[in-house]
C-alpha cells in the first residue's frame, strides 16, 4: 500500500469470532498512514473523514482502495 492512499478492510481476513473487537466498519474508507517501523506488518490508519486515528493493526486486512473506486 502506498503511504496516504485510501484503504478499505476486507473484513473476511479477520475471523468472524473475532470481529466484534476490531473498530471498522463495513464500506469505511481509512488513510493508510503507514507501517510503523518498531512493529512490523502493523499500521496506522485514520478514518476517513472524521480523523480518527488507529493503531497498531495487521497490514493484511486492509486494501488499497482502486481510483475509479473513489
Amino acid at each position: 500500500m502506498r503511504q496516504y492512499s485510501l484503504v478499505k478492510v476486507v473484513l473476511d481476513s479477520i475471523p468472524p469470532d473475532r470481529r466484534q473487537l476490531y473498530p471498522f466498519k463495513e464500506g469505511g474508507v481509512y488513510v493508510f498512514l503507514g507501517e510503523i517501523p518498531n512493529m512490523a506488518g502493523h499500521c496506522v490508519v485514520a478514518e476517513y473523514p472524521s480523523g480518527v486515528v488507529l493503531s497498531g493493526y495487521h497490514m493484511e486486512i486492509f486494501k488499497e482502495i482502486k481510483d475509479n473506486e473513489t
